[in-house]
């Protein structure tokens, strides 16, 4: 029997892209075992991409801790791969309750979650604070997993940290897109609020041609959606708009295939997250072949696009930016060019196959 390796979950669904499709489907791959515990409405689910998926369900995230608990121990993993701080510290305890190995994945810049919710002066206190609290968890894992470069340096000293970045993962069949010309459609896919830019997002497409449309894939995260068609009717743009909310991994990229022409990634500046973001939007476009509208302060997305030539960086607090970068791309020549870069960047240096490689290597050292 191979070893179980559990990946453990406080917060994230049970087909996650990252947790599920791109790292548990690697491990599953190399003949590891591998089990998805998390929340969601109670039992067993059908495995997603190799990866077996175990629901439980509860009134509240902290309601969780204890029934997490007492089924990782259930469980016995060979090793426990946690996905969120809370997480951590389980993994962590169970770990040393078991003789598993605890490998902790740090997703995002954690010591500066609570700054949009903190006065301006209290900020690094907080930061410090919250940085030691995770160093104390991470000093009794075996591996630190980081999603995206900068991370490592919140855990210095730490014997054993690997990169393992959301690059692109390309599933097998992926349509891709054929520019033409036309009225535009923009895409936001995933998540979507306030600070990942739909009040500028809404002004640019009233800057744009009367025909320019939008199709948002994802869900509102910060509670604005009501917010969000207010400003739309205001501004006369509603019927430009389509909310199509969550999807599936596999009908977002098909509908996206088939109607947009132009990828919007445009996070406001002020938040650590954002200006080391890497998120999994940019690597569905490329792969897909649509060009981007992405922050030029957003030091990861720059590089990237920057370096594959598929895309534009803008000032994404000026919507008069983002709109004079729509108008550029309403040559299907352009975007076709820069497309044809970006899908050719999703399979080589920006795929996902180095970063599973590496993920692979540490749990076979862990392992054997």
């Amino acid at each position: 029997m191979p070893p179980l390796i559990l990946l453990l979950s406080a917060a994230h669904p049970p087909d996650d892209m990252r947790v599920v499709r791109k790292e548990g489907a690697a491990l599953a791959a190399a003949g590891f075992r591998v089990l998805h515990l998390c929340p969601g409405p109670g039992g067993r689910l059908p495995p997603v991409a190799g990866v077996e998926i175990e629901t439980l369900a509860a009134p509240s995230r902290r309601a969780l801790w204890r029934p997490l608990w007492r089924r990782v121990l259930a469980l016995r993993p060979a090793a426990i791969h946690a996905s969120e701080p809370d997480a951590w510290v389980l993994a962590v305890r169970a770990a040393r309750r078991l003789g598993a190995r605890a490998v902790l994945d740090v997703h995002e810049h954690y010591p500066s979650r609570l700054d949009a919710r903190l006065p301006a002066p209290l900020r690094p206190l907080a930061r410090l604070a919250l940085r030691a609290a995770l160093r104390a968890i991470a000093a009794r894992a075996d591996a630190l997993v980081h999603a995206k470069s900068g991370l490592a340096a919140d855990f210095p000293g730490h014997p054993r940290q690997v990169e393992v970045r959301n690059h692109a993962l390309v599933p097998e069949g992926l349509p891709r897109r054929a520019h033409g010309p036309g009225p535009l459609t923009l895409l936001h896919l995933g998540a979507i609020g306030v600070k990942r830019g739909w009040p500028q997002m809404l002004a640019a497409l009233s800057l744009c041609p009367a025909k320019t449309r939008l199709l948002v894939i994802g869900r509102f995260t910060d509670g604005s959606e009501a917010a969000f068609r207010a400003e739309a009717a205001r501004r006369g743009l509603a019927g430009r708009i389509e909310l199509a909310g969550w999807m599936p991994a596999e009908a977002a990229l098909a509908r996206a295939a088939a109607e947009a022409d132009v990828n919007l990634i445009l996070f406001q500046p002020g938040e650590e997250n954002h200006r080391l973001a890497l998120p999994h939007k940019l690597f569905d476009g490329m792969a897909l072949g649509l060009p981007v509208i992405a922050p030029g302060f957003a030091l990861p997305v720059a590089e990237i696009v920057q370096g594959a030539g598929c895309g534009l960086l803008v000032d994404v607090t000026r919507p008069a930016a983002i709109a004079a970068a729509v108008a550029e791309l309403a040559d299907p020549a352009r975007r076709a060019a820069l497309g044809e870069a970006g899908w050719r960047a999703a399979r080589g240096e920006w795929g996902w196959p180095g970063e599973a490689a590496r993920l692979l290597a540490l749990y076979r050292a862990l392992l054997g």
